[in-house]
């Protein structure tokens, strides 16, 4: 019977979620260890494995980040096009598969090909799957939000497990287990989806014609296999050069948004005030990603070299809990901010979207100023408090819970079906630019000199973590006051 079930019977479910939700859940998860774990990783390893210079580490992971949100632009494209979503998560799974284990025979030489794989596997994989979670229910269902709080929570099991896990393999036994365990960890990703794809009935399935030819759709999708393979080469020019990466950047996001008016003209003017208002949304979370995802890069060369690797009392891997802490914190406390809205909805006092993305920005801003605090707690050799550190991430997680779930779900809402692979796609481009550009705020905060001490670093990274604490609170302060505005673009879409 499951190979049986359309649309109306997935989307007629009863109770709180569907249980397809689960096994996309399960997928993701694994997935989340992988890219959270390698994410993690980077700048660590090459800064003591590769033995790159802080600066030149941040503006490399910035590069490598971007890319890979970059191409979950395109993989959104060529799913609402040519493959759906499932083939499309199939072939990204496999791509990063052969990356990890790339990586692993020669951690040093293959680096950065095994990253190249990762990246265009991301691209295909990403954006397809939430975009299936938001498939799962009818227009206007009520639950379709706590469907998506439920998937990132699935989003954090598994950054919390790789952010704890992969650093600490990679530094205390061996990079080469550690960039195995994505190969590894990806293949039980994969398994989980096959073993219940049949159960997702139309969702995902190829958006080519029926009517097309087989000879000619078979030549579509190998096109595009065989086209993802073939840049390559590409990709790893522009990710081993930062300056290839400064054009792409400069390129694509003109591009992507050339492309979305041509589109836009077939719609009508009540569904592209709607688009406006995801492109508002998509537009401040670059700012935000640029300032959170320091925690791949600035904060993690912090993490390493400034924090006292104790916590509480217990001995501890100061990167592991750089890279787990705000998982651990979303895992426990999303359910008590859905509570929260839920209390607040009852009320009628819930805010809407638009305001819940400004107080985003107000939580991260008052970590960012926690983060400078940490100067006040050092000792002469630049070492200061993980307790304190760790605090700013709990008060940074809560300004994650108020704009990262919704921003998933607002992009289904906000966008007509036939685009909304493209616009998921859009949500995680505007992350590559945040990734892009918290590598160069990162390599701004780095000391120029290599001699540096350790304490001057320190200096130099909390100071430039209370400028970013402040340009946070003036967004946060914008996206309030311009949400009657938005509110309006948005019509019947809380």
């Amino acid at each position: 019977m499951s190979d049986q079930l359309t649309l109306q019977q997935i989307r007629d479910f009863k109770g709180t979620y569907p249980k397809q939700l689960f096994y996309l859940f399960g997928t993701e998860m694994w997935e989340r260890f992988c890219f959270y774990g390698l994410r993690g990783m980077l700048v660590v390893f090459m800064a003591t494995e590769l033995m790159m210079p802080e600066k030149q580490a941040n503006l490399q992971y910035g590069a490598i980040q971007a890319f890979v949100y970059a191409f979950t632009f395109l993989g959104g494209v060529f799913a609402d096009k040519i493959l759906g979503f499932q083939k499309s998560l199939f072939w990204g799974a496999l791509l990063m598969i052969v990356g990890g284990f790339v990586i692993a025979a020669a951690p040093k030489e293959l680096f950065y090909i095994g990253i190249c794989f990762n990246i265009i596997g991301t691209g295909f994989f990403k954006p397809n799957i939430s975009t299936m979670v938001g498939q799962l229910y009818h227009e206007g269902d009520a639950r379709r939000d706590a469907g998506f709080g439920l998937f990132y929570m699935g989003i954090n099991v598994g950054a919390f497990l790789g952010g704890l896990l992969m650093v600490w393999v990679g530094k205390s036994y061996s990079w080469r287990a550690a960039f195995a365990l994505v190969g590894v960890v990806m293949i039980i990703s994969l398994i989980n989806f096959a073993w219940r794809r049949r159960t997702f009935g139309p969702i995902g399935l190829s958006p080519l014609h029926p009517d097309l030819p087989a000879a000619k759709r078979k030549m579509y999708e190998w096109g595009t296999y065989i086209g993802s393979l073939a840049v390559v080469p590409l990709i790893l020019l522009m990710v081993t050069n930062t300056a290839y990466t400064d054009l792409f950047m400069y390129i694509v996001g003109p591009l992507t948004l050339v492309y979305l008016a041509w589109e836009m003209r077939t719609f009508s003017r009540a569904e592209n005030l709607k688009l406006g208002a995801a492109l508002i949304f998509i537009f401040f979370s670059i700012f935000f990603w640029a300032f959170f995802e320091q925690s791949g890069g600035s904060l993690s060369l912090f993490a390493l070299n400034n924090l006292h690797p104790s916590l509480f009392g217990f001995p501890v891997d100061t990167n592991s809990v750089n890279n787990a802490a705000n998982s651990l914190f979303v895992i426990a406390f999303s359910a008590v901010v859905g509570l929260v809205w839920l209390w607040l909805s009852k009320r009628g006092k819930e805010p809407n979207s638009v305001v819940k993305f400004g107080l985003g920005f107000l939580f991260l801003g008052a970590g960012f100023y926690i983060f400078k605090s940490t100067l006040g707690y050092a000792d002469e050799n630049g070492v200061t408090s993980t307790e304190v550190f760790t605090f700013a991430w709990f008060v940074i997680t809560f300004g994650e819970l108020c704009l990262s779930p919704i921003g998933l779900s607002l992009m289904t809402k906000l966008s007509p079906l036939r685009i909304q692979g493209l616009m998921m796609g859009m949500w995680f481009l505007a992350s590559a630019y945040g990734q892009y550009a918290a590598g160069l705020l990162g390599a701004g905060m780095s000391a120029e000199d290599p001699g540096a001490s350790n304490y001057e670093k320190l200096v130099l990274y909390t100071d430039g973590y209370g400028e970013l604490g402040l340009y946070a609170l003036i967004a946060g302060g914008a996206l309030i006051l311009i949400a009657p505005l938005v509110r309006r673009m948005m019509q019947e879409v809380h």
